[in-house]
């Protein structure tokens, strides 16, 4: 099989996703070994996880590794190339429900022993600490744009290889010192993509999806990303 940048940005999805939400069921689930692991457990792995995602999607051919459609689309702002946004999103969308399911099979017998439903939906979508949506809505933008802004600071000499482990850092940073109002999706296809599966699978036990906040993790980051790439190019960077 040919790699390309829908592969990548496929396959680099699904990992982000299998990692990330795999560590937030390790946490939330009754019966994990890592059960009430903590937030820094949380935010140190998804950290890793997008360090991961961002190497398999270079790997199998997105040398971008987008894994955001905020990214894709403030980058398409930037650059005023928007040819391949529709296949780059397709593509994270896909991977995105693809990870939320498999993290489903991982872990299995663990939906029925846990009677909590807003932790069920916790491990494929993000809420709000307080719902407010004005609030929720501002803490989204702010945390995109500090994605955009910061990733694309890192400089074009780094050495071969290093940019991922950087990425992940910035996305550990913004889980420590932002993610406590909203659970920082700064990813439309990180919740959304989940959300859905969590919507169609048939998760033992499961409550609402809660789609009056799904907005928000879409809006919020497309925004932020948007704003993020208008700044950048008013420094012409």
């Amino acid at each position: 099989m040919q790699t390309s940048n829908f592969i990548g940005e496929l396959l680099g999805t699904l990992v982000l996703i299998l990692l990330g939400d795999g560590v937030v069921a390790n946490i939330l689930l009754k019966g994990s070994k890592g059960e009430n692991g903590g937030w820094i457990v949380v935010t140190a792995a998804w950290a890793f996880a997008v360090m991961c995602g961002i190497f398999v999607a270079q790997k199998f051919g997105s040398p971008d590794a987008h894994l955001n459609p905020a990214v894709t689309i403030a980058m398409a702002v930037k650059s005023g190339d928007w040819s391949n946004v529709g296949s780059f999103i397709a593509a994270q969308m896909i991977g995105a429900f693809l990870g939320a399911t498999l993290v489903w099979l991982t872990y299995l017998p663990h939906w029925s022993i846990t009677e909590d439903k807003g932790a069920k939906l916790g491990v494929f979508a993000t809420a709000p600490a307080i719902r407010n949506p004005t609030g929720n809505l501002i803490s989204e933008i702010i945390g995109t744009i500090v994605l955009i802004i910061v990733s694309n600071s890192f400089t074009a000499d780094l050495p071969n290889g290093f940019a991922p482990y950087l990425v992940g850092m910035l996305v550990w940073a913004i889980g420590l010192s932002l993610g406590g109002p909203t659970g920082y999706a700064i990813n439309p296809a990180r919740d959304l993509g989940p959300r859905i599966a969590h919507a169609v699978l048939p998760i033992s036990g499961k409550g609402t999806s809660d789609w009056n906040y799904a907005w928000i993790p879409v809006v919020g980051p497309i925004v932020g990303g948007i704003l993020a790439a208008l700044f950048l190019g008013a420094f012409n960077i």
